[in-house]
């Protein structure tokens, strides 16, 4: 919650020094591209490849062995990712004009982002180094530092924005560039802040890699498909970026705001269920146990859904007032709000769908099925890719959010089909029958939000801050005690287990 809120502090101090202007856009784009091979090399992919091989490691040959494949991992990320720093900046130019081509009708734009994407390239060799911590200490169930290191890189990020804007113009160089290195400065934080907690594990970096190593190869093969398998959520917000640069000026940067407006509830609920749900199957598997498998799973999905479903509801009917509170400000103009919260409405619903591919696909690299996340992606970013050509000229960029959505849950829909498959059934009644309830507890959420809020905007002066605010905590206070109330009426299985577990540590203190 800490990294995520800070995510969007980040994307505030963004948006009140560059609004959606042109310099703007231009660093969404620069950033998309290491962001993008971060997203499903680094991170996706070592979390499904790595952490399931370092857990069997662990498990049968102890600490030394799983230490000398982590070496293994560190070292060769290392050497790959290199290459593609250094493919990626002697290429950047090509490489930036054919994915934005349309930037070259604003003088200096497309050279701009050609020197913002040289700047962060690096940052893909930190993240990398970073996703393999956090695997290891995920594998030897340290969960927080890990979670928290994300958040290093957004303070990093907003330290660097704001104590740099006034530096980097004596260089020649653009204010925007300040949020570059402080991208590239992030990265080095996260990586560097779970040192710590490794060294006291008793990990100790030594310079050695062998690729005939079984359990190299088996993290590299896995990783092929494994960055295919989770690449459709990345790919799709990438093909956006393309298609957004052929819109109007402002495109790109409503786009990218909202989707990390949107991906909150998914880093505060999906990546916190699915990292914990991951080394657990793993660990399940290796025991032969598939009945505790297929309950975690759907244990999981459900209490996701429990998360996610409101998340999507609330994010829908309080999308604009949202944009406005958190971002109106500074360079970012009402004109702005208004087309944010149009994009971010059609983001929320995909919200669930994003959300089930963080446990399933993951599922699939355990059980050593890589294949299978491989072709329903595949699918998923060929519907996407589709959709949004027909969407962006019927809706404009709203319609590249909406193309995205669907896809996620095409994608999510197909991957949970077949893990029922493969493991013989995940509970899926059990599963359809909580997510009705949960789906009318929020639609009675959603329905209270909107009376709720429409009372205080008649009642309260609006464009000041403070009525805003006042606002926004009382329609979500009420909103959050009308699901509580139905979901308890409903019988939420999951809602139920969790005022039972709050009631017994109060009853403890």
């Amino acid at each position: 919650m800490t990294s995520r809120i800070l995510g969007v502090v980040r994307e505030q101090v963004l948006a009140y020094y560059f609004g959606a202007s042109s310099a703007m856009d231009a660093y969404n784009v620069a950033y998309r591209f290491p962001n993008l091979l971060r997203d499903l090399f680094a991170e996706g992919a070592m979390s499904a490849a790595f952490v399931p091989t370092f857990t069997k490691e662990l498990a049968t040959g102890g600490t030394a062995a799983a230490f000398r494949l982590a070496n293994y991992v560190i070292n060769a990320l290392l050497v790959i990712t290199g290459v593609a720093v250094v493919l990626g900046m002697a290429f950047a130019e090509p490489l930036v004009r054919a994915f934005a081509g349309g930037f070259e009708d604003v003088p200096g734009k497309l050279a701009l982002t050609v020197s913002l994407t040289r700047i962060m390239l690096p940052f893909l060799t930190f993240v990398a180094l970073a996703a393999a911590f956090m695997g290891m200490a995920n594998a030897l169930r340290h969960f927080f530092v890990p979670a928290v290191s994300p958040a290093m890189f957004n303070v990093s990020s907003i330290v660097c924005t704001v104590g740099l804007m006034a530096v980097v113009p004596t260089f020649g160089l653009p204010p925007i560039t300040a949020v570059a290195i402080g991208a590239l400065v992030g990265g080095f934080a996260q990586w560097a802040v779970q040192w710590p907690l490794l060294h006291r594990e008793g990990f100790r970096y030594r310079p050695l890699l062998d690729w005939r190593d079984p359990g190299l190869r088996r993290v590299l093969l896995l990783m092929g498909p494994g960055t295919l398998g989770l690449a459709a959520t990345q790919i799709n917000v990438f093909v956006n970026t393309v298609l957004a640069t052929s819109q109007e000026e402002g495109a790109v940067s409503w786009l990218n705001l909202t989707f990390r407006l949107m991906y909150l509830p998914i880093g505060l609920f999906g990546v916190s269920i699915a990292t914990a749900t991951t080394p657990a199957i793993a660990r399940q598997l290796a025991l032969g146990d598939r009945t505790t498998v297929r309950r975690t799973i759907s244990d999981g999905l459900v209490l996701m859904m429990m998360l996610n479903v409101p998340a999507t509801v609330g994010l829908m009917v309080l999308a604009e007032p949202i944009i406005r509170l958190m971002y109106e400000r500074g360079a970012f103009m009402p004109s702005d709000t208004i087309a944010a919260a149009g994009a971010l409405q059609f983001y929320a619903v995909g919200l669930l769908g994003y959300s089930v591919v963080r446990i399933a696909s993951p599922a699939f690299y355990a059980l050593g099925q890589s294949r299978v996340p491989v072709t329903v992606s595949f699918i998923a970013v060929l519907a996407n890719a589709a959709l949004n050509y027909v969407l962006v000229h019927v809706m404009g960029y709203r319609g590249l959010a909406l193309g995205t959505s669907i896809a996620a849950l095409l994608n999510a829909s197909l991957l949970l089909v077949m893990l029922s498959r493969t493991l013989g059934g995940i509970e899926g009644r059990a599963i359809a029958n909580a997510l009705v309830r949960i789906a009318i507890a929020a639609a009675v959420m959603g329905a209270a939000t909107i009376g709720v809020y429409g009372v205080l905007v008649a009642a309260l002066p609006s464009g000041r801050l403070v009525p805003q605010i006042v606002r926004m905590v009382v329609t979500i206070g009420v909103a959050l005690a009308v699901l509580a109330a139905s979901a308890h009426v409903l019988r939420v299985p999951q809602f139920a287990q969790g005022v039972a577990l709050i009631s017994r540590r109060l009853r403890r203190r």
